[in-house]
């Protein structure tokens, strides 16, 4: 049997092991029972002590598979953390855990991997060079890519090339979403502090009304994005949380500004601390303001190798035909932690839809997030093949 050939899709064991992810999702770096659970079923594919890695950067697996046949050391990557918020799905394997929802497709990509590991360490003879089977804790925020990346994960053997997959409610089932160079944004966090004078909300003469600074700012912020940068650079500065006050008839002390910026240009990034606190300083000095602001540089720019690329467009051809491939232009500005790995190996980071008639329209992190699962098979005919494929 030629490597390349297509291996049968083993949808009911997918289905399973996303379900049951599904139903047991845990926060960042608090995947014990998904590690766990993860480390039962790799070691009775036949992964032992001398092929696995476990507890890296916490509760991250890296699971080693020795081929038959001369090729370069491959890592496939699946996230396994959920997001803290509540399903409210009427699905029999909605979330079990209050507070703690795959909303994301981490589920999804967890079962992938597995099911992959499994099938390839069946036919280990024919796998060219290495496989390296990268179960990552924490993607949702706290780096944990980064982490594993501290602990050595591209070591031991040293990785060669390194692909990742997402689960995508944007695209339809049996479709591939793929592009050179940057793919997914920088994302960093900002905290703005505004301190002025509180007092009675009847006589706001006699106060310096931070809740009025701080409005007039979350709207002088995006005149950087329509102002000072080119339509034609995709940029992001949100404020995601706006907290000031104690009741109505109260002008409070301070109010503080929590955000998000994001960006598919490295100099734009960099230039972002200084346009937005030119503005901050300028608004709080007419205002009678003080204000603290706080920069938090997190994500760097995901940007996939186009040689890495051209594997992934070769297996998704084969496994899907020509007509799968696509470049997904309406994909937000996502951040991503593999971003970090990018940086010292070449990758290629690529969608699968999920969308189909009945499941899969829900956006990425929305409380009925759903698949339709014949997705997972589409993932795993890609991960499959892109192992095979020396």
């Amino acid at each position: 049997m030629l490597a390349e050939e297509r291996i049968e899709t083993p949808m009911e064991e997918l289905v399973a092991y996303r379900r049951h992810l599904h139903a047991h999702p845990e926060l960042s770096f608090q995947e014990y029972e998904t590690a766990a659970f993860v480390e039962r079923e790799l070691r009775s594919f036949g992964f032992d002590d001398a092929s696995l890695r476990t507890k890296v950067a916490k509760t991250g697996i890296l699971a080693t598979l020795r081929g038959g046949r001369p090729g370069p050391v491959t890592m496939l990557r699946a996230d396994m953390d959920a997001l803290p918020m509540d399903e409210v799905a009427e699905v029999p394997y909605r979330s079990q855990r209050p507070g703690a929802m795959h909303a994301c497709g981490h589920d999804g990509h967890v079962a992938i991997l597995l099911a992959a590991a499994r099938a390839l360490m069946a036919r280990r003879d024919e796998v060219p060079g290495s496989i390296v089977f990268c179960f990552q804790p924490a993607e949702e925020g706290l780096a944990g890519a980064k982490a594993m990346l501290d602990e050595g994960m591209l070591e031991s053997p040293h990785v060669d090339r390194v692909f990742s997959l997402h689960l995508y409610s944007g695209l339809d089932v049996g479709k591939v979403g793929i592009r050179d160079g940057a793919f997914f944004a920088s994302s960093d966090r900002f905290s703005l502090q505004i301190t002025g004078k509180g007092g009675h909300g009847a006589m706001p003469e006699n106060t310096v009304d931070p809740i009025v600074g701080a409005a007039q700012l979350v709207g002088a912020l995006q005149t950087i994005v329509s102002r000072e940068i080119a339509a034609s650079e995709p940029v992001v500065v949100t404020v995601g949380k706006f907290d000031s006050g104690t009741t109505f008839n109260v002008i409070p002390e301070s109010a503080t500004l929590l955000g998000t910026v994001r960006t598919l240009d490295a100099e734009v990034r960099a230039s972002m601390p200084a346009r937005m606190e030119r503005i901050i300083a300028g608004l709080c000095s007419a205002m009678r303001l003080e204000y603290r602001f706080d920069y938090h540089w997190g994500y760097p720019i995901t940007v996939n190798d186009a040689a890495t690329n051209d594997v992934v467009r070769a297996v998704a051809a084969r496994a899907l035909g020509d007509g799968a491939i696509t470049d997904p232009h309406q994909v937000g500005l996502w951040g991503e932690d593999m971003a970090f790995v990018h940086e010292c190996c070449p990758g290629a980071y690529f969608l699968v839809g999920v969308r189909g008639p009945e499941r899969g329209h829900e956006p990425q992190h929305s409380p009925r997030y759903d698949i339709d699962e014949r997705a997972l098979g589409v993932g795993f005919q890609m991960m499959v093949g892109l192992a095979l494929r020396g």
